[in-house]
């Protein structure tokens, strides 16, 4: 139930109580809600952040050390960070506004020995002006809000990050803050550069569903997966071989890999920012239509919706809006094998 459904009592997608039905003869008993969402403001925090000499000083570190050594030390010295600067040039001339990470993975808050599973999902905030060894630090990732299980929201995600979207609107435009480091007032702004996460939590912020044949939401619907004779499900051996250069022996290796081909074709198109707000602009929103199956899904595509992120008046010229966790990734790779 978002802000305009305070009203209700009953879900508008699915018709279900927004109350738990408790008979015990009482009227004036304040209702419990079947499920409840905590939300934690990030603007207080981020001013907070310049009113402390501590990391007011260090809010233009980003600007400050910048460095054409070609050496990736920090997301501004990467092509994403420098191609928001060249689109937005106002909101790059203060070097005191913020760029942000987004990052959210499920977690079980207690040992599930006898109970039924339960996960909740945090979306954790992060400020990136700072020096690298400050950014990714525990004192500086915010936790916004904790969604209740006990499943996976999945699509449904985005109902959940409403009023952090609406908070992210409002510093696109700027908060009158107060900067301890040079004594005045300014309009601090702040942009959401991307959102980090492992392969699933990518699927439900994405909008590109992470599962079957057209999982990889690179390929998309250039996707090489194929079905082995005895396993229903896709797999994707050897299809990282249009990645690699045009005259590489992995190519033309008929033995080593999948018996008997040449890889010859390239890798597939990448879509500008633009081209993907073109093709998910007419996509269904969570919030306004709830969680559809759309015409053509695991056939012809895997979109799911169009996801609440582009709500964002700068979304659609990042250059870099939806990142892979390749340790998390990697670590529970391992886990998995390790188990097997």
């Amino acid at each position: 139930y978002g802000k305009n459904d305070g009203a209700l009592t009953e879900c508008r997608f699915c018709d279900k109580p927004r109350y738990q039905n408790h008979n015990t003869g009482t009227t004036n008993k304040k209702p419990v809600p079947v499920k409840a969402m905590f939300y934690l403001p990030i603007i207080p925090r981020l001013q907070r952040m310049f009113a402390s000499m501590q990391t007011a000083g260090q809010m233009t570190w980003h600007y400050e050390n910048r460095r054409s050594s070609g050496i990736l030390r920090h997301p501004s010295d990467g092509e994403a960070w420098k191609h928001f600067d060249r689109v937005h040039p106002d909101f790059a001339n203060d070097p005191r506004n913020m760029r942000l990470g987004l990052c959210s993975d499920g977690f079980t808050p207690y040992i599930q020995a006898s109970t039924a599973p339960y996960s909740c999902w945090p979306i954790i905030v992060s400020p990136y002006n700072l020096p690298p060894e400050m950014c990714m630090s525990k004192p500086y990732m915010f936790l916004s809000c904790v969604i209740p299980g006990p499943s996976n929201p999945k699509a449904g995600i985005d109902v959940y990050l409403q009023p952090l979207i609406d908070d992210l609107k409002r510093l696109w435009n700027g908060v009158l803050t107060y900067d301890i480091s040079r004594k005045q007032n300014f309009m601090m702004r702040a942009a959401l550069m991307w959102t980090i996460n492992d392969f699933v939590a990518y699927g439900m912020l994405s909008g590109w569903s992470t599962h079957g044949r057209f999982a990889c939401p690179h390929c998309m619907e250039h996707t090489k997966a194929f079905t082995l004779k005895t396993v229903i499900k896709p797999s994707w051996f050897d299809s990282h071989h249009r990645f690699l250069p045009s005259d590489h022996a992995f190519r033309r290796n008929k033995n080593a890999f999948k018996k008997g081909e040449v890889e010859m074709d390239g890798p597939p198109p990448m879509l500008t920012p633009k081209q993907v707000w073109h093709i998910v602009m007419n996509l269904p929103k969570v919030i306004e239509d709830g969680v559809l199956r759309l015409d053509g899904h695991g056939q012809q595509h895997n979109w799911t919706k169009r996801n609440i992120f582009w709500d964002l008046p700068y979304w659609k010229d990042n250059l870099l809006r939806h990142n892979l966790d390749v340790m998390h990734i990697e670590k529970t790779s391992l886990t998995t094998y390790s188990t097997l």
